[in-house]
């Protein structure tokens, strides 16, 4: 499918809500670049702010809500948008801020879910799952939890592939149109499942030796944002965020002393 776009005219815009990675490799940083590379427009609403890089997260601060309202009120009501993404959102008010906001759009949301780090990090308080759980998964049209998320979100731990059709059905019971349960923890080929609960795609990917994997589940969430604000269904948009960020992941490359990340601009570069 062609990414580019050559009209003049302005391109689909997507929106993310999460959090800024100061390394450029997930996050705020890892979203926009995803949107770039698959032909939209990226927006930002800025949750909260780390201090992150290769080896891990050495700090992190939440802005404050009425910045996040305000950010969100300054985009949509101007320029609109077509899909929103939403990432880290650490606190129990943020999550219920960003529900709210989101209560009230039309454009079709993506929740990645997110929870902890690559590095193993925590990113989001305990007191903020429930919130997550019970605020914002009702507004998503597809949910993007890993399997450390699912855990935490419905108490399941997977530990097989036939693991991820009762892993989406729980998490369907709160409320998201769509479930994509992403198996990448699990032995063998990189598995994941997309389903509302009466069809099922199963996305399967060959799984590649390359341990630079960061944002992994960010550049995932947003490219189905991205394919979702150009229009395509979600079976069909997530077919195509999966192919495009298995060849991030077999472009990743060495970055400072740690984990380095996906490659964002692979398509650009002719590498994977």
């Amino acid at each position: 499918m062609d990414d580019v776009n050559l009209t003049g005219a302005a391109p689909p815009r997507v929106l993310t809500v999460a959090g800024s990675d100061s390394g450029g490799g997930a996050g705020i940083q890892a979203d926009l670049k995803t949107m770039l590379a698959l032909g939209t427009h990226g927006m930002s609403v800025i949750a909260a702010v780390t201090a992150q890089n290769s080896l891990g997260v050495q700090g992190s601060w939440e802005l404050p809500l009425e910045a996040v309202r305000a950010q969100y009120r300054s985009v949509a009501d101007d320029i609109g948008v077509q899909a929103v993404k939403t990432g880290m959102l650490a606190s129990a008010p943020l999550v219920a801020t960003v529900a709210e906001l989101l209560a009230g759009s039309a454009a079709p949301v993506v929740v990645d879910p997110v929870g902890v780090s690559k590095h193993g990090d925590p990113l989001l308080a305990g007191d903020a799952v429930g919130a997550l759980r019970d605020r914002l998964l009702p507004v998503a049209t597809v949910a993007t939890p890993n399997l450390d998320e699912v855990a935490q979100l419905t108490g399941i731990e997977v530990t097989g592939e036939a693991g991820l059709r009762e892993a989406a059905a729980a998490l369907l019971e709160h409320g998201p149109r769509w479930a994509l349960i992403k198996g990448g923890h699990l032995p063998g080929e990189a598995v994941d499942l997309l389903t509302d609960g009466t069809e099922e795609h199963w996305l399967r990917a060959p799984r590649h030796d390359n341990r630079h994997t960061h944002g992994t589940g960010c550049t995932l969430a947003s490219a189905l944002a991205a394919y979702l604000a150009r229009g395509l269904p979600v079976p069909e948009a997530g077919r195509a965020a999966k192919a495009y960020t298995t060849g991030a992941i077999a472009a990743g490359f060495a970055l400072g002393a740690g984990l380095g990340p996906v490659d964002h601009g692979w398509r650009l570069r002719g590498r994977g």
